[in-house]
């Protein structure tokens, strides 16, 4: 399991996955989730990903690859972003026809997500889901962030503090939130965290960060949010129809 949140700002976007891939308690592993391609004032896309590995590496990889063929519409020619969430779509069904048959008859499950996002010259910063079929959505300024992987945990956050006009600082903190209260409820999310954040129409992406065990920054974030909400939960009233402290919760019926 992995969780994946990308969020689309007036001011920009920002990515973030986490790196732990596991099958049982005793076989965890570091993969990256986030995969990026820059060409500086032309274009940045970011790619991030959840599901089977290697349903999601081939899919990745062979985007990049047909990358390297000038003749045919590829990551780094395509005019636009949807153009590019088109060929990642139709690198997803290309792998999960060759590779998914196999998988299946071993019970292995085939699914994977992507989340794509960035800018081209030309066009404003655009952000999709793409699904394990191939087909994909864009967000928009009524839902300007999408999730893969755990999502449930981290949502709540996320729903109450992101709008289109919120900074892209005060939307990392929320990002690193999400991340924290998702690895709190589920040990199958962990550190090391990759975070990307994307100035709208810089056309580069100098802002990039990873964040490990140790991290002073983010220790300090998961301590202040979790004394927060334990200081807000003890400072709400008391339900008027609750049974005092002292009264028995037991109910007696007269004969």
């Amino acid at each position: 399991m992995t969780y994946c949140v990308a969020l689309k700002l007036n001011a920009g976007l920002v990515f973030a996955s986490d790196s732990r891939t596991n099958a049982g308690v005793d076989q965890i592993a570091s993969f990256k989730k986030m995969r990026s391609f820059v060409k500086n004032d032309d274009r940045v896309l970011v790619i991030l990903s959840s599901g089977n590995l290697s349903i999601t590496q081939s899919a990745v990889n062979l985007l990049e690859q047909r990358g390297r063929h000038a003749e045919t519409q590829n990551i780094w020619n395509a005019e636009s972003l949807f153009d590019v969430a088109m060929l990642l779509g139709e690198c997803m069904r290309e792998v999960r026809d060759r590779d998914g048959p196999f998988l299946m008859q071993s019970s292995v499950d085939i699914n994977a997500n992507f989340i794509l996002g960035g800018q081209i010259k030309g066009e404003a910063p655009r952000l999709f889901l793409v699904y394990a079929e191939g087909n994909f959505i864009e967000a928009t300024e009524a839902t300007p962030f999408f999730q893969i992987g755990e999502t449930k945990y981290g949502k709540p956050i996320i729903d109450r503090v992101i709008k289109a006009d919120t900074s892209l600082m005060e939307a990392i903190k929320c990002v690193l939130v999400s991340f924290d209260s998702t690895m709190r409820s589920n040990i199958s999310v962990g550190l090391p965290i990759d975070l990307a954040c994307y100035n709208a129409d810089s056309l580069n992406l100098d802002r990039q960060y990873n964040i490990g065990p140790g991290d002073e920054y983010f220790a300090s974030i998961s301590q202040r949010w979790s004394e927060g909400l334990r200081g807000v939960f003890a400072s709400l009233p008391d339900p008027e129809w609750g049974c005092p402290a002292t009264e028995s919760s037991s109910t007696t019926t007269p004969p």
